[in-house]
């Protein structure tokens, strides 16, 4: 068996590396890989060379891969939707107790008495002064989820265990979503309503053109001015000018976010972090571990699991059998012409299936025996076919 070649472009946690066995290796050369791994590098403006059959990024955004490149060429962009949400999720808790406990400037008026030396002098001072820092608690406050998916749904869960209301908007949710969530949550028809009755709101939707500036001023002037906006999902679906006018204007008490803006900084009502949300070590792992098993079940056998580009498509394999998979252009007569070329190459079909997603189809289909190349070049030429593979 051919040896396949795996470039990672990013550090990626041992424990998802260690999947990989002997049919595999790792390669610096991207030119040769058979799939790149990566986290957060920026590949919009990388050469997509033809080896390349597939791209798992170890998280769940995808903005830094160019989608619509990969699918004109056939290339599968993975994600590991879930991995992180749990991450994420402790993130959001912490960041909506900073914004209501006083903790951050409690600490910092602890830590600017460096001139005192006397203990019992320091706890009279702090006792005497502790009001200055007191603040609310999150039992019986309304949390609003905007985007009910993997990490959306685990943010509902613990904010109901911590006895909170929670109401959610998502106008997209799929139907496996909609059945994690706990039938406490209260969708809201739309972000407008979710905004008036939220005293915290939480976004956990993804970067698309759709969602820019989701959260600009109109949406913001539904809001409490006592409302908490917490941001850990991607920094272009809040209008930060918008949120800046907001809190300086009273009308919004807080934003939460781990993406900086330098318009931002030192902002009394921002509390600011760099991008950790799934900066921790178990998420890493889940996230690499998630990453190897999809691409591998993808390049053994053509098995397409949580793609952001392609249908979600596995078939059982046959045994002693080939396995032929491509990838065309979601328009009709194409699955029929290829079976005609299998036929009229008698080629017998065991077993097959075919998937849409929007522009794009993707089929899997075994065969008794495995295809000459002269069967995989009549398959190749086939009008509105990406990209052919025999596994």
């Amino acid at each position: 068996m051919k040896q396949r070649k795996i470039a990672c472009l990013n550090k990626i946690a041992p424990c998802g590396l260690e999947l990989f066995g002997d049919n595999y290796s790792l390669t610096d050369d991207l030119s040769v890989a058979d799939a790149w791994l990566v986290r957060s590098a920026n590949l919009l403006e990388k050469e997509l060379p033809d080896p390349l059959r597939a791209i798992a990024r170890a998280g769940a955004g995808v903005n830094n891969i160019p989608i619509q490149r990969c699918s004109e060429e056939g290339i599968v962009v993975f994600n590991t939707p879930g991995a992180n949400a749990n991450a994420v999720k402790e993130l959001v808790m912490a960041g909506m107790l900073l914004a209501t406990r006083g903790i951050l400037p409690g600490m910092a008026y602890v830590n600017s008495l460096t001139d005192m030396t006397d203990a019992a002098e320091m706890h009279a001072l702090l006792e005497k002064d502790k009001a200055r820092f007191a603040g609310g608690e999150i039992k019986g406050k309304t949390l609003g989820i905007v985007g009910l998916g993997a990490i959306g749904s685990m943010v509902a869960d613990m904010a109901l265990a911590m006895g909170m209301k929670v109401v959610g908007f998502d106008p997209a949710l799929a139907i496996d979503a909609a059945w994690r969530l706990d039938s406490s949550v209260q969708r809201m028809e739309n972000l407008s309503a979710l905004m008036a009755r939220s005293d915290y709101i939480s976004l956990h939707v993804p970067a698309l053109e759709a969602t820019k500036h989701m959260v600009n001023a109109a949406a913001l002037a539904q809001a409490k001015p006592t409302a908490v906006l917490l941001n850990f999902a991607r920094e272009t679906i809040v209008d930060s000018a918008a949120v800046k006018q907001s809190l300086d204007a009273g009308k919004l008490a807080y934003y939460v976010c781990d993406f900086p803006e330098p318009a931002m900084l030192n902002h009394p009502k921002v509390i600011a972090m760099p991008h950790i949300g799934a900066s921790t070590e178990e998420s890493e792992e889940n996230c690499a571990v998630m990453a190897a098993n999809q691409l591998m079940d993808y390049l053994e056998n053509g098995n397409i699991v949580n793609s952001v580009n392609f249908p979600a498509v596995s078939m059982g394999r046959v045994a002693n059998s080939s396995r032929i998979t491509f990838s065309n252009d979601n328009v009709s007569g194409v699955l029929g012409h290829v079976l005609s070329v299998l036929a009229d190459k008698k080629v017998n079909v065991i077993d097959m299936m075919n998937k849409s997603r929007g522009e794009l189809a993707f089929n899997i289909i075994d065969v008794e025996t495995k295809p000459t190349d002269d069967v995989v070049s009549a398959i190749a030429a086939v009008e509105h076919v990406i990209r052919v593979r025999v596994i």
